[in-house]
């Protein structure tokens, strides 16, 4: 309970800091935070921790959590760096993946089609979350898969974010679909297109849904 209320807390502070809720510079009081959640400050400090372990936020001496939010250059940056390593994973696995590892990865895809299916875009997350990972494990390269999973952490709120565009979510499934049958094939530059169009449309979908909620804000001060 305690582990999902600080991932609670953390998703929302994230979504809060992406969307410009919380501005570069900002201050996040623990004690204020923990007022407007209705939680304790344990949980708060714990989950701005693990912002700050991302990169969205500093821990200062005398200041405490303060709001360090990359700009888009950087963000897309990152997107594209990511959608190369994943392909590489891609292309790996397609060579390299194991009986296990094909029951992994159908496991995870099935797992995404439920949470697809009942269009909770953050259950889904979390289910895709576990799909990529299958797909890092049976790269086998450990070097690769701890490179991966770095980025990955960095780029949570954003790929996460992106999944509310819509009809991202069932776009996104279906893509799988294409990288799970170009891996269990052996098809490993299909694989590696595959996977490095899925994760550079990601960047895309962001882009379109800072736009939107830039403008709904203008609307609703307007």
């Amino acid at each position: 309970m305690a582990e999902n209320i600080v991932q609670g807390l953390r998703d929302e502070i994230e979504n809060g800091i992406v969307t410009n809720q919380y501005v570069p510079g900002e201050r996040l009081d623990e004690m204020q935070l923990a007022k407007h959640f209705g939680v304790s400050r344990t949980p708060v400090r714990e989950a701005l921790m693990q912002l700050s372990a991302i990169g969205l936020v500093e821990i200062r001496p005398r200041r405490g959590a303060v709001v360090v939010e990359p700009g888009p250059h950087r963000i897309y940056e990152m997107f594209e760096v990511m959608a190369e390593l994943e392909g590489m994973a891609g292309s790996l696995a397609a060579r390299r993946h194991t009986d296990a590892d094909r029951n992994e990865l159908l496991a995870a895809h099935a797992k995404c089609e439920l949470s697809s299916n009942i269009d909770d875009a953050d259950t889904y997350y979390y289910d895709n979350e576990t799909f990529h990972r299958a797909i890092y494990t049976a790269s086998h390269s450990s070097f690769l898969i701890e490179q991966c999973l770095a980025l990955h952490r960095r780029l949570r709120p954003y790929r996460r974010l992106q999944l509310r565009v819509r009809n991202r979510m069932k776009t996104s499934f279906n893509e799988h679909g294409a990288i799970v049958q170009a891996i269990l094939s052996g098809e490993a530059e299909a694989a590696r297109t595959h996977l490095r169009e899925h994760i550079a449309v990601q960047g895309d979908r962001f882009s379109d849904l800072i736009a939107t909620l830039a403008a709904q804000r203008k609307g609703a001060s307007g």
